[in-house]
């Protein structure tokens, strides 16, 4: 039985993750469960799965919590952590065989490089770790013998068409994209849509940041950069192709010109479950990809004029450094201000661009640099708002 450890338990990708323990029950033991603010989802989650140790955010959730457990007369109580401490806590459980990081932002580093230094595998949905501190994570998991397996749809599809390839016959890697809930609207379109609006996407049911993120198209822009260091690519052999449909998950062509696709309909499970089963597939309650029903598929070339967030993606991987950290925090405050109602949606963009360019780029940060470009970067966005 493998025993497991979820940062982000009350999120999407950490309730679909605990779907797929609900329905492996003989597979896997939940140990351990961080959540934010939504202790009425954890309470829930602690009643079905009884983990040792959970963690929320404040101090004051965490003994409105105890309280609130004490009332329900469990027959064991978990212990309760919160803060950065408890996120580390959790990680590191000294049971937990796998990590599923699955918070948002950069809160998520620190628990999962701890995790690392602890031998533990990596399940990983957070964007934010690779994209900030790629080079650090990357290599302490080489260092530990560990693996980072991908947990978003792209990765894994790419990571699924690898298994048995000679890494070195990759010719490119084509990530695809569905352009989110603004695809088909101009850029003058765009001036005036509004945050319920962003928040409607196609095809994926996710939390409110990334679905704003893969409408300014900033999602994607990540996903390149997790490519490059999940699979050592350089950034000149990876593309990205928009695709309505959300049916192809990613593509790597070999120097062969053979192009190898992982499908299946939008379902976040299905990439979850491979990653915690990994190297092994289990069934999965989730609907057959019917190709005759479905008919045809759409792609259509990335647009860097009508997308700049993703063009900046390339240009900041390439600069390397604590410039990407910056890319990072500057998007986490736009999204923000957005969903705050503060700016435009436009703005984000704006905003990003502004700080970008006021940035003085370190070239070989250690994880302190890195955190203080990302409070620099997060200091100078928010001053934006007060001009």
């Amino acid at each position: 039985m493998k025993k497991l450890a979820i940062l982000g338990s009350t999120g999407s990708i950490g309730t679909s993750s605990l779907d797929v323990i609900r329905q492996h029950r003989e597979e896997f033991q939940v140990v351990a469960l961080a959540a934010g603010t939504n202790i009425t989802i954890l309470m829930e989650q602690i009643k079905e799965f009884q983990p040792e140790l959970v963690s929320v955010a404040s101090a004051e959730l965490a003994t409105q919590l105890r309280h609130s457990l004490q009332e329900q007369a469990l027959s064991s109580l978990p212990e309760i952590h919160y803060g950065d401490e408890g996120l580390i806590a959790v990680a590191t459980h000294p049971a937990a065989e796998v990590v599923v990081t699955a918070v948002v932002g950069t809160m998520g580093l620190r628990p999962t490089l701890a995790a690392i230094r602890q031998g533990k595998n990596i399940a990983l949905a957070n964007k934010e770790t690779l994209v900030a501190a790629g080079h650090l994570v990357m290599q302490e998991a080489e260092e530990q013998g560990v693996s980072v397996v991908p947990v978003d749809s792209e990765h894994s599809a790419i990571f699924q068409v690898l298994q048995g390839e000679n890494q070195r016959a990759i010719q490119r890697i084509i990530l695809t994209a569905s352009g989110g809930a603004f695809r088909d609207l101009t850029r003058d379109e765009l001036e005036h849509v509004t945050v319920e609006g962003a928040l409607n996407h196609p095809n994926w049911r996710m939390g409110a940041k990334v679905t704003i993120d893969s409408a300014t198209m900033m999602n994607k822009g990540f996903e390149v950069m997790e490519a490059h260091w999940f699979f050592k690519m350089p950034y000149s052999h990876i593309e990205v192709l928009l695709h309505d449909e959300s049916i192809i998950h990613s593509m790597v062509e070999f120097r062969d010109q053979a192009i190898l696709a992982q499908l299946g309909t939008p379902d976040m499970r299905v990439p979850i479950q491979f990653a915690l089963t990994y190297p092994d597939r289990l069934p999965l309650n989730s609907q057959s990809l019917n190709l005759a029903q479905l008919g045809t598929l759409h792609f259509r070339p990335m647009d860097f004029d009508r997308y700049p967030c993703i063009k900046w993606a390339f240009e900041v991987g390439e600069m390397g450094g604590t410039m990407p950290a910056v890319f990072n925090a500057a998007n986490e405050i736009a999204v923000a201000s957005f969903l705050d109602g503060r700016i435009s949606f436009l703005s984000i963009e704006n905003m990003i661009e502004a700080v970008l360019e006021k940035h003085e780029n370190l070239s070989h940060p250690e994880l302190d640099d890195i955190f203080a470009a990302d409070r620099w970067a997060r200091r100078i966005a928010s001053s934006f708002m007060m001009e």
